[in-house]
């Protein structure tokens, strides 16, 4: 599927009209067809219509954080689960506490928490990788929304080397 990328854009540009011109509900977004071409690549159309939701609402994040968030999702979906699509979800109420710190730092456990879920597609309806907290936790400690997923990703479960890599990375 070498033109993945090219094939996401357009859904991702008419979740952004859609959803500037009132209309709500990720369900009414995408045909049978462009749902499985995101299931091809591990994502669920709630994926594009969180970050279309959250740019028209906030005008962040952008087109370029969406793919790299998708590419990260997709190489995980792709090298890690051989593309078997996860059957559990998370709810917001499995995630730690927003005030929970890992190393004195806030937020932390919750979005390496949403991160591990994010990538291996766990996230449940309500919980978006990449929200306005989260997004506030990463300006803060200047990294970006992929490259954090990427670090969780390569700490195979250890959330102390996901501290590292905050604590060396960030601010």
């Amino acid at each position: 599927m070498f033109d993945w990328t090219a094939r996401l854009r357009p859904l991702y540009d008419k979740a952004v009209a859609q959803y500037r011109a009132g209309q709500r509900g990720e369900d009414t977004f995408f045909t049978p067809a462009e749902r499985e071409f995101l299931a091809a690549i591990g994502l669920k159309p709630i994926n594009v219509y969180d970050y279309a939701e959250d740019f028209v609402s906030a005008g962040e994040p952008d087109w370029e954080t969406f793919l790299l968030v998708a590419a990260a999702r997709r190489d995980y979906f792709l090298y890690e689960q051989n593309c078997e699509t996860c059957t559990q979800e998370i709810s917001g109420d499995e995630l730690p506490a927003r005030e929970a710190e890992l190393g004195g730092i806030a937020w932390l456990p919750r979005i390496i928490a949403k991160a591990r879920c994010f990538l291996g597609g766990g996230l449940c309806h309500d919980i978006m990788y990449g929200c306005g907290g989260d997004r506030r936790f990463l300006r803060t400690h200047d990294l970006h929304a992929a490259d954090f997923l990427r670090a969780v990703w390569s700490s195979r479960g250890d959330d102390g080397k996901v501290l590292a890599f905050v604590q060396k990375n960030g601010r």
